[in-house]
């Protein structure tokens, strides 16, 4: 079971002016057949939106949470949709 998905993700911590962005796009495009992408949010998280595979959503969510990721997150809370399909590649903004 591998239909494509939609992840929005919103990540709380020391995770803005750290590359937070930036890593993510790449561990994004490192997974492959993800499109979407990770924003600054005015309250200093990060939203993370990524569309594509189930699996490959979860290996992102997982990174989130638990990888190697620049500066320090305190939290993660996501919620799962349907995939709108709109992204062509994995952007910053």
């Amino acid at each position: 079971m591998n239909e494509d998905v939609r992840l929005t993700a919103w990540v709380r911590g020391r995770v803005q002016a750290v590359g937070f962005r930036w890593f993510t796009r790449a561990k994004a495009l490192e997974i492959g057949g993800l499109s979407g992408f990770a924003l600054n949010l005015e309250d200093g998280r990060v939203q993370v939106v990524a569309e594509g595979p189930r699996i490959g959503c979860q290996a992102l969510l997982d990174w989130l949470r638990e990888g190697d990721t620049p500066g320090r997150v305190d939290g993660v809370t996501e919620i799962w949709d349907t995939p709108r399909g709109i992204y062509e590649t994995f952007a910053i903004r």
